[in-house]
């Protein structure tokens, strides 16, 4: 065993024990730690329990920069720790990388932001935080792993959505999160892992691809979606992706208007709590 890879070990073993469930979006449950169980961070990172236990013992050879990268991204380490993190893995550190630190502004917004339903996701689309009232619209994110809470990659290969889209929706919904991505790429152009995920995403998706292929970048603009929810029946909510300033976080949040059938089902979904993700 090398001392890198007792370093690496550590690091991970140590920012696991560290990393809150809630701040991952683990809520609920007695636990007897206050960190992240191996089971929870391979989920989030998608990786087998037994790889997580092989790293944290020093058992693994030269951990990929995307196994890396997936674990920095599951345990919300900061720029300067992911470096460090890469580092400890004999890596270089991603230059330019998006990151997907969640300013403490937005934190708290997210934290006070108990009318509406609200998540950040960041510049790639990987979800990384939500409030309760967004997990009891759409399903609990709790139960999705790995590259599954990544909005891009589980449109174009799997979609398990609440959103009801006719044809020409899933189009335009489609050209328009191609299109954010495309900016993204332009913006990280030596993000690694964003290429990792466009590549991944061309080879399994010719829809994907031909869409990457032809999308002229632009933001990802608001607009109104409908909801199909097992419990209150559909809502056409007011849909806002809203850019913070100064990061590579969207902030998205669902609202109706103020007296409307849609704003009354909105509300009772605070009382009937958080809903299982079902596919």
């Amino acid at each position: 065993m090398t001392e890198n890879r007792r370093e690496f070990g550590a690091l991970l073993r140590t920012w696991r024990d560290h990393t809150s469930p809630a701040a991952v979006g683990l809520f609920g449950g007695s636990r007897r730690t206050t960190g992240l169980r191996r089971e929870e961070l391979a989920a989030l990172a998608g990786l087998s329990v037994d790889y997580v236990i092989r790293l944290e013992q020093g058992r693994t050879v030269h951990p990929s920069a995307q196994v890396v990268a997936a674990l920095a991204r599951a345990l919300r380490l900061s720029d300067d720790d992911a470096a460090v993190f890469h580092q400890a893995a004999g890596l270089a550190a991603p230059v330019g990388a998006i990151s997907h630190l969640i300013p403490a502004g937005v934190e708290r917004l997210l934290l006070r932001t108990t009318d509406a339903p609200v998540a950040v996701f960041s510049a790639d689309w990987w979800l990384l935080s939500w409030n309760n009232h967004w997990a009891a619209l759409l399903g609990d994110p709790a139960a999705l792993t790995g590259r599954d809470r990544n909005l891009i990659w589980r449109d174009f290969t799997g979609d398990f959505s609440r959103v009801v889209k006719t044809d020409a929706e899933r189009d335009s919904f489609r050209d328009t999160l191609v299109a954010d991505l495309r900016i993204a790429a332009i913006e990280h152009p030596t993000d690694t892992n964003l290429h990792a995920l466009v590549a991944d995403l061309i080879s399994h998706s010719a829809d994907f691809s031909a869409r990457w292929s032809a999308a002229r970048p632009a933001r990802h603009e608001s607009n109104r979606k409908t909801i199909d929810h097992p419990r209150v029946g559909a809502l056409t909510l007011d849909c806002d992706v809203l850019n913070a300033p100064g990061s590579d976080v969207h902030v998205v949040m669902y609202t109706a208007a103020p007296g409307s059938d849609d704003a009354s089902r909105l509300d009772l979904l605070k009382v009937l709590g958080v809903e299982a993700f079902t596919t």
